[in-house]
């Protein structure tokens, strides 16, 4: 199917279109990598070093893509990661959560999203709430709860983050609050992207940086996104111990996500994690760090079936999909391509996303002679001598 002006025919497609469509100082957001953007590069291109080998006769006719995550059952093994405030869109997390739901898979909302869990929660029942170690044991507790309480049936802790704000490229300019001040700052770039503004007027609200589900619900004030990560960057960095503590109280399925060694996986095990998710933050945590899909071998091999492995990272493809799946993921996350989508056309957007990527990984099970996601191996795959990372630790 030829791309129109309402369906793009790849990732990369929705990225240029996003590229077009928002402001500058937006699409830079979301194309940032820590520093130079080694780890970010190298978590795409790395998936290129990977060959498939496929058959060419008695192919299966019928796939079956379906898997199970943290409890939910999912249709196909792709669920939209948590990222933060969506100012590529009005509707931000809420149209992102309707296109998931539409498609039969799970959504992660990150606790410094832009529209509340209970929003979001009334769109989809397979809600996956995110939050980082803020504040102190009740404070994120209650946050959990929370969220719980909107629907969510499944906790994500994120720990893979640094707080390294460098850019070697120059970061974009994101304002405390969209006052005047910053509004005049931002509107030479915005005049140049009428159809952007031109939502937000639409929807009778300019973008918001504020950060609603870090708080109680019935909170008088939300924090704005500065506020909250002072609070992040103050908060006492979280033990093995902490973790364990959390995963207890919270009680149902329990992700750590950032995971990249199999020492760090064992200890998930240890703690009962129910997941881990193989992710350096999109290549926004620390440079250097490896593709993640080149530490998914070690890990993977590292836990066994003792708990799931998600990967994070780099997903452009259906064919990138399978290739984590042989090499011992039960699913991934993207994060960059459905906010391209979303910038693209909304919810279609993403939901187009979606399907690029639905219809990559029933293509590339035909080729490889599958019936199933869950039959796929190492076996399908040509892996170059040394790319999977062997920490022996």
């Amino acid at each position: 199917m030829a791309s129109t002006r309402d369906w793009f025919e790849t990732v990369a497609e929705a990225q240029r279109r996003a590229q077009r469509q928002l402001p500058r100082g937006v699409y830079l957001a979301l194309v940032a990598g820590a520093e130079a953007g080694e780890t970010m590069n190298e978590n795409i291109t790395a998936f290129s070093r990977l060959k498939l080998r496929p058959h060419v006769a008695d192919l299966p006719t019928n796939r079956d893509l379906a898997t199970t995550v943290m409890g939910l059952d999912i249709s196909f093994p792709v669920i939209c990661s948590p990222t933060g405030v969506q100012a590529v869109h009005p509707d931000g997390e809420v149209a992102v959560a309707r296109a998931a739901q539409a498609a039969g898979t799970a959504v992660g909302l990150s606790s410094f999203a832009s529209k509340p869990v209970e929003e979001v929660g009334q769109v989809t029942d397979k809600l996956l709430f995110q939050s980082y170690w803020v504040g102190t044991r009740d404070d994120i507790l209650a946050r959990a709860e929370r969220a719980r309480a909107a629907g969510a049936k499944g906790l994500i802790v994120t720990l893979d983050w640094v707080f390294d704000s460098r850019r070697d490229w120059g970061s974009p300019y994101i304002p405390e609050k969209l006052d005047l001040k910053a509004m005049l700052r931002y509107a030479p770039q915005v005049v140049l992207k009428p159809a952007y503004l031109a939502r937000y007027l639409r929807s009778g609200a300019l973008p918001d940086l504020g950060v609603p589900n870090l708080g109680a619900r019935d909170q008088t004030e939300i924090p704005t996104f500065f506020g909250a990560y002072g609070q992040w960057m103050n908060s006492p960095l979280p033990t093995w111990e902490d973790l364990a503590w959390l995963r207890e109280q919270w009680g149902g399925p329990f992700m750590i996500k950032g995971i990249t060694r199999p020492d760090d996986a064992r200890r998930a095990v240890d703690i009962g994690a129910t997941a881990i998710s193989v992710s350096n933050h999109g290549g926004n945590n620390l440079d250097s760090t490896p593709a993640t899909i080149r530490c998914l071998p070690g890990v993977a091999d590292a836990v066994g079936d003792q708990l799931e492995v998600v990967l994070d990272g780099g997903i452009r493809r259906g064919s990138d999909v399978v290739k984590a799946l042989a090499l011992g993921a039960r699913a991934v996350m993207i994060g960059r391509a459905y906010l391209w989508g979303m910038a693209a056309g909304g919810e279609r957007g993403v939901t187009n996303v979606l399907e690029i990527l639905r219809q990559g990984v029933s293509e590339t099970l035909l080729g490889l002679g599958k019936t199933s996601v869950r039959d796929l191996s190492a076996a399908d795959l040509i892996v170059p001598d040394g790319f999977a990372i062997d920490h022996k630790i």
